[in-house]
Formats: structure tokens, C-alpha cells, sequence
């Protein structure tokens, strides 16, 4: 007589698909060997299980002991996760694993990991190696920036961490395989004084430009980019912040009756991001206004209002500052094409793009003496260090205070 299994135990059988010819071993009849393991128990008492099958008992046996495995790892096996890709746990992550990011963060996670996944992706999760992943990383780096690559080998530890936070996986390979380095990529460079001054009298002077058919903007009127560019050049701006700023946070008259008196100024509190926050923390801050970005935004303030009337009904009031010809904020694409046509007719070239106006603010400041730590509360980042790293190749490249103060000194004695 056959003993029931005790509580906990692996249950191997035979199923029939047919008649029995082998009672004893079951070698020569239709059907397939079925193994079970216990995983636990509900709330109601009923047992939880994962069930395999083979074609032999040996088959079952090898694949209740891969179990077993995984349970001892602190993996809990789910049905249907036996040929789990890493591009399936990628996928999983970017629908379920990003929960209030904005799309266009989800975009580049799901770009920067293609060239990851086109090399390992059809690998099964479970079989990945730290191997596999310094492959998939090394063809990635032959035709990505560094950059690229660092946040291409984020977002695959992140997906893969997302599974192992679902007990799909025991570890994360992507965490042991360094990120190498990719091809160099576009280097960050910023306009002379010479070129500065070039531009924005360019952008003065042009008539109204005009992009080509079946963009969402096609006219715009010169001052428009002229006040974009003069706010971002001297006040140091990000193009996120100038695109989202709202004429209710610009004060172009400020209040000298008070002591001390009130400069005019704007108030850099949003960005085009999601929720509309600025970049970090310190980001959001106050600043002072030259008087050209004053006369600028004036100029421009007058001529936005033509635009409303000329608009009526279609006119959208959003209360921003920087508009299309209904009221809607800027495009992106639209701002950069405007801004390559004012440094073609400047003379500077194509080659740039806005947010290398920002660089600019921070390379001349630096060239007259500024301080980094005054240049990073300017600028709105999170520390001196940031500046430092990100703007190198814009800040002066040989600090004389020392030495003239000492000139002072010792001069006089």
C-alpha cells in the first residue's frame, strides 16, 4: 500500500495519455512525468505549488532539484518565469517600474537600453552572466558617448534589480560588471564675449523668421529671440526654466522706493519637467535682471500683446512667457532652429544649440574673477562640485587671487 506523502515533500507521478503498458516503470507508456513542490499555504489552508514535467523522471527529478535551488537563494519560482528574458524583465520595468516619471523619461531609458538589449536581451534572465552584461556594455561603448553607456548600464541594473525586488532572481549581474568607456561625445563649449555680443545684435536685427513648412511654429518675430536668448545669456538660465517662466514671476521694474531697494528681477520657480519642479532643490532661486534682459523683455512684452490680439479667440492665455503665435509654449526643436539661424547670421556657425548659452554665462562670469561657489548659486546647482565637474571646461583654468593679493603686499614692502 502506498504511504501519502508527508507535508512539504515533492510529489513525482506518471500521467497517462494513454493506455498502461508498463505498470512497475512506465517506459513505454504515452504520457508524461509530472512533479510538484510545495511552496506554502494560503490564508484559507490550501497549498501553494509550482509544478514541472519531463519526458523522463530523471528529467523532473533535475528540474524539482533547480527549484529547490531557488528557494534556498530566497527566489520564489512563478509559473510561466522559467524563459524570463532580460528583455521582458526590461520591459516589465519601464511599464510598471518608473511610476511618476514623466514619458519623455521613460523614452530615454527605453533608448538608452536598445543597444543593450539588441546584444542580450533574447537571454534568459535567470542565465544572464556579469559576462554577458561586459559584452553587451563593450559593443554599446564602440559607437555611444560615455554618457550613453553610464546610463544605458543604470537603467539594466535598475530593471534587473525591479525583478529581483519580484523574487524573480537571486542577484543582480549588472551590478558586477564596471562601466566601460564609450566614444567621446559632443564636447560642451561656449561663446567668446566677441561672439556673445555678435549674436544677440543678431538677434536684434533679423526680420522674422521663418522655418520651413510643417513645423508647429512657422513664423516667429525677431524679438522674440532676442529677449530668449538675452535672458539665458545673462542671467544663465536653463532652456527648460526660460520655456516654462510665466510673466507673473518677472518684476521689469522693481521697487527702489523700499531700503534696499528691490531690483527688477525674475523668479526661477518652474521648469518644462514633470509636476513642473526645477532640476534640484537649490534651482529655485531669485535673480537679479540686467538692463539689456529688462529692455528685451519690454520690447518683447509689446509685441506678445499684438499676438493676443491678433489671435482673439484662439489666443491660449497660459500667462508664459516665451510663446507661439497662440499663446502655447515654445517647442523645444522650434527654439533650437530659431537659435542656429540668429548664430549662422551672427557669424558663429550652426554648431550650437541654447543651452550653451547657460555655458557661456558661466565661462565669462568665470573669466572676470567670479568665485565657483558664487557661479554655482547662480547657476542653481546643487554644490560647487557640480560646477566644477560639469562646467570645466568653462571656468578659469588658473586661480590668481592668491598671488595677486600677495603682489599687493609684498609690492608695498
Amino acid at each position: 500500500m502506498a504511504t501519502r506523502r508527508r507535508r512539504g515533500e515533492d510529489g513525482i507521478s506518471f500521467e497517462h495519455r494513454g493506455p498502461c503498458r508498463d505498470p512497475r516503470r512506465h517506459r513505454t507508456c504515452p504520457g508524461l512525468w509530472r512533479g510538484e513542490i510545495t511552496l506554502g499555504y494560503t490564508g484559507d489552508g490550501r497549498r501553494t505549488r509550482r509544478k514541472v514535467s519531463g519526458q523522463t523522471k530523471a528529467a523532473v527529478i533535475d528540474k524539482l532539484r533547480d527549484l529547490h535551488t531557488q528557494l534556498d537563494k530566497g527566489v520564489t519560482p512563478k509559473a510561466g518565469y522559467v524563459h524570463y528574458t532580460v528583455r521582458q524583465a526590461a520591459q516589465d520595468w519601464l511599464a510598471t517600474g518608473l511610476d511618476g516619471r514623466s514619458a519623455k523619461t521613460i523614452t530615454k531609458n527605453q533608448n538608452v537600453l536598445e543597444p543593450i538589449l539588441k546584444v542580450i536581451g533574447a537571454r534568459k534572465l535567470r542565465e544572464l552572466t556579469a559576462a554577458d552584461v561586459r559584452r553587451a556594455l563593450a559593443q554599446m561603448a564602440a559607437g555611444y558617448s560615455t554618457a550613453a553607456v553610464s546610463m544605458g548600464h543604470l537603467a539594466l541594473k535598475r530593471a534587473i534589480r525591479h525583478a529581483e525586488a519580484n523574487d524573480l532572481i537571486s542577484r543582480n549581474v549588472a551590478t558586477l560588471a564596471d562601466t566601460p568607456n564609450g566614444r567621446d561625445g559632443r564636447p560642451s563649449k561656449s561663446l567668446t564675449l566677441d561672439q556673445a555680443v555678435a549674436v544677440i545684435t543678431a538677434a536684434r536685427t533679423l526680420p522674422v523668421l521663418e522655418l520651413r513648412p510643417g513645423l508647429k511654429d512657422v513664423r516667429r518675430p525677431a524679438e522674440l529671440m532676442h529677449a530668449y536668448i538675452v535672458l539665458s545669456l545673462l542671467c544663465g538660465i536653463r532652456t527648460e526654466e526660460a520655456r516654462a517662466l510665466r510673466w507673473a514671476h518677472v518684476d521689469l521694474d522693481g521697487d527702489p522706493e523700499t531700503r534696499p531697494p528691490v531690483p527688477p528681477h525674475i523668479a526661477v520657480w518652474r521648469s518644462v519637467r514633470a509636476h513642473g519642479e526645477t532640476k534640484t532643490e537649490r534651482s529655485r532661486r531669485t535673480l537679479g535682471l540686467p538692463a539689456a534682459a529688462v529692455q528685451a523683455l519690454r520690447g518683447w512684452s509689446d509685441r506678445q500683446a499684438g499676438e493676443r490680439l491678433a489671435a482673439g479667440d484662439g489666443w491660449q492665455d497660459t500667462g508664459l512667457v516665451f510663446t507661439n503665435h497662440h499663446g502655447i509654449a515654445l517647442d523645444a526643436g522650434n527654439v533650437r532652429k530659431m537659435f542656429k539661424r540668429v548664430c549662422a547670421a551672427a557669424g558663429a556657425g550652426e554648431g550650437w544649440t541654447p543651452r550653451e548659452l547657460r555655458t557661456t554665462f558661466v565661462s565669462l562670469l568665470s573669466h572676470q574673477g567670479v568665485s565657483i561657489e558664487e557661479i554655482a548659486r547662480l547657476a542653481g546647482h546643487a554644490s560647487a562640485r557640480t560646477t566644477e565637474i560639469v562646467y570645466r571646461r568653462e571656468l578659469r583654468p588658473v586661480i590668481t587671487t592668491g598671488a595677486e593679493i600677495m603682489d599687493e603686499l609684498f609690492t608695498a614692502t
